[in-house]
């Protein structure tokens, strides 16, 4: 066994062993990101490699894409990359970095104007201190 240190996505540290003695093709990792899940996996696998959860202890892919069919918001190892076939592509999905993200994505912020800046009145000071001040109002 060997270890990888360089960026070709075969091993992300040190610790982490890769076979490279493995008779397996080489693939480059195709760019997913922005594409929604069942897509991305069409493209991985037509490239020769296959989504993962980034989370090993986490469940099956399939298991949370179904039945939302999320947007990739990001993958490991970037694109370009050479893998061998069949290796990973570990790819986050926008529900996996907040929740409601997907729903915010398609509704727009509410508008924000300089009347919501804006005080009704005049702010007033209150001098808690006792002291009187020489400055004047402010």
């Amino acid at each position: 066994m060997a270890h990888c240190a360089d960026n070709t996505g075969m091993g992300d540290n040190l610790s982490e062993p890769f076979d490279d003695n493995r008779t397996a093709d080489f693939v480059i990792v195709p760019d997913v990101v922005g594409l929604r899940f069942l897509e991305a996996r069409d493209v991985a696998n037509a490239a020769g490699v296959s989504v993962a959860n980034p989370d090993p202890d986490g469940p099956p892919i399939g298991a949370i894409v179904w039945p939302t069919n999320p947007a990739v918001a990001r993958q490991h190892p970037a694109p370009g990359t050479v893998l061998h076939r069949w290796d990973s592509l570990r790819v986050w999905l926008l529900t996996d970095l907040e929740p409601d993200m997907a729903r915010k994505l398609d509704v727009p912020p509410p508008s924000v104007d300089s009347a919501h800046s804006t005080p009704d009145r005049p702010i007033e000071v209150t001098d808690i201190t006792g002291e009187e001040s020489t400055e004047g109002p402010r």
